[in-house]
């Protein structure tokens, strides 16, 4: 209940997780019909990043910040126009000559979805903290496609699913403030997955020293959850620090385009959000269906 996203809103894992969660989103508008995104651990919704908190840690500029410093190529440009250009609205100062990396507020994932979303599409945004669920609650005061509710997000993986639009998305992005969270992520996918099989779910973890990161691969292999993707973004080595040298997403019934897109934009990622010599990036599948080709 202490943690406070704030101190790292537009990080590089933002950076990772924002872009696929835009291109989710993105994906779900393909069909006309409705469908709900679900996101367990929603925090505030929308981030200052000229307060002190931000400031402080000044996480953001090499995240957004370098993202943005500098063009990208036309393609992955494309790939990333979901995420960037909703940035780039709450930021209209950018298209009118302000520097790039110059930027005062940023999304968190409930009001990039929310920005995403058709008329009738739908979110539920769930949080815990008490002050956190109360900004969130103003921020879509009003918004009756967006439901708020202070709430353990966990509780959401049994209660709220499946969504009665039977399509949808479910985030979960806890902030591992507790121990044994990569095992509750496990255990939270296998009972969400069987209330909702069809569902496209989307994974965050963090990479860092001594994370057990191949027990928590193999804890999710071993629900034979057929369509599993990995997407790993590292910065720095991990061996000289104890903080956070990257991040991982869990993707279950991915868009079948997202690996190549993942395999298109990770490599760009890496050389631009790279703190070392040591970062690195990677997408591959944890399990496939067995009719399918494996191309990890």
């Amino acid at each position: 209940m202490n943690y406070r996203h704030i101190y790292h809103a537009g990080n590089f894992a933002d950076v990772l997780k924002h872009a696929v969660l835009a291109r989710l989103v993105t994906y779900l508008k393909g069909k006309d019909k409705a469908f709900r995104v679900i996101d367990t651990h929603a925090g505030i919704g929308l981030y200052d990043l000229s307060q002190e908190e931000a400031q402080k840690t000044g996480e953001w500029r090499d995240g957004i910040g370098r993202l943005l410093a500098t063009p990208l190529p036309p393609d992955i440009e494309a790939l990333l126009a979901p995420y960037l250009d909703c940035v780039r609205e709450l930021n209209p100062g950018m298209n009118q000559g302000m520097e790039a990396g110059s930027v005062t507020l940023y999304p968190g994932s409930p009001k990039l979805t929310r920005m995403l979303l058709r008329p009738q599409d739908r979110l539920s945004a769930l949080e815990l903290h008490p002050q956190d669920a109360a900004t969130l609650a103003r921020l879509f005061d009003g918004d009756y496609q967006t439901r708020v509710t202070e709430l353990d997000g966990w509780l959401a993986l049994g209660a709220h699913l499946p969504p009665k639009e039977k399509r949808g998305l479910v985030l979960v992005d806890p902030p591992f403030e507790l121990a044994g969270e990569y095992e509750r992520l496990v255990s939270g996918l296998a009972k969400a997955h069987r209330r909702f099989p069809g569902g496209t779910y989307c994974l965050w973890y963090p990479l860092k020293q001594g994370a057990p990161i191949a027990a928590f691969h193999d804890a999710l292999k071993a629900l034979n959850i057929p369509k599993m993707l990995c997407a790993e973004l590292a910065v720095r080595s991990d061996r000289e620090t104890t903080g956070l040298s990257g991040s991982g997403l869990i993707l279950v019934n991915p868009p079948f385009t997202l690996k190549q897109e993942l395999d298109a934009l990770l490599p760009v990622l890496k050389d631009r959000l790279r703190q070392d010599r040591f970062a690195s990036a990677r997408a591959f599948w944890l399990r496939q269906e067995a009719t399918e080709e494996d191309d990890a």
